[in-house]
C-alpha cells in the first residue's frame, strides 16, 4: 500500500524523483514513482532472463467509493425513488470495478487467478479456478439464458474446483424474472445452487 505522497523538487533528496515523474508526464508523487519502478523492474527481469516464465505482473488499485448506489428515499416522490433504484450499480463504473469490489466483499484475495471465457457473447469470469463464476452482462434475454447456463456448467466441469462454487450475476442484466429463474434452475439442476445477484 502506498499513499500518493507528493514529491517536492525544492526538497533535497526529492528533486531527482520529482524530475523523473515530470519526464514521464506523471504526477509528482511516491505512488506514481513506485508504479514506474515496478514496471521497469519487471521489464528488466524479462529482458535479462528470457527463459523465465514466472509472474512479473502487478495490479494497481485506488481507494474509491462503492460501485453500488446507496438507497436514498425521497418521500415526496416515491415512484421516482423506486425508478432510480432499478439500476443500483453506478453507471460510470466498469465491469472490473464491480468485480474487485465483489472480491473484497467476499473476502477473496485481489491477486487470485482470473480467467475469462465468452459464452453466448457474454463475458464469464472464473475466479480462483472456478470457486467463483461471475457474469456481469448488462443484458441477458430469454434466448440466451439456457445456452449461457449450459456453457457455465460445461466450463465448471472443466475447472473442477476443489470447493463449492458461487455464481454471481448482475441482477438488472436479466430481461425479466422468468429469465433469471430459468437460468438459476438450469444451474441448480447441475449442482450449482449457490447463485447470487448484485
Amino acid at each position: 500500500m502506498q499513499l500518493p505522497e507528493k514529491l517536492d523538487p525544492s526538497v533535497k533528496g526529492e528533486e531527482i524523483a520529482a524530475g523523473f515523474c515530470d519526464k514521464l508526464g506523471k504526477p509528482r508523487n511516491i505512488a506514481q514513482l513506485t508504479i514506474e519502478r515496478l514496471r521497469r523492474a519487471s521489464h528488466k527481469v524479462q529482458t535479462q532472463n528470457p527463459l523465465f516464465t514466472g509472474d512479473v505482473g502487478f495490479r494497481v488499485f485506488k481507494l474509491d467509493s462503492s460501485n453500488i448506489q446507496a438507497w436514498e428515499v425521497d418521500r415526496s416522490d416515491l415512484p421516482l425513488t423506486l425508478e432510480n433504484a432499478v439500476q443500483h450499480l453506478k453507471p460510470e463504473r466498469s465491469e472490473t470495478d464491480i468485480l474487485y469490489e465483489l472480491l473484497l466483499k467476499l473476502g477473496l484475495d485481489l491477486c487470485v487467478p482470473i480467467e475469462t471465457r465468452t459464452i453466448v457473447g457474454k463475458n464469464v469470469l472464473s475466479i480462483g479456478k472456478g470457486v467463483l463464476l461471475v457474469c456481469l452482462a448488462e443484458q441477458i434475454n430469454r434466448e440466451e439464458a439456457e445456452p449461457l447456463a449450459l456453457g457455465i456448467v460445461e466450463w465448471h466441469k472443466e475447472l473442477a474446483p476443489a470447493g463449492e462454487t458461487t455464481c454471481v450475476f448482475r441482477d438488472s442484466g436479466f430481461a425479466d424474472d422468468v429469465v433469471k429463474s430459468n437460468l438459476a434452475a438450469i444451474l441448480e439442476q447441475y449442482g450449482l445452487s449457490n447463485i447470487r445477484s448484485l
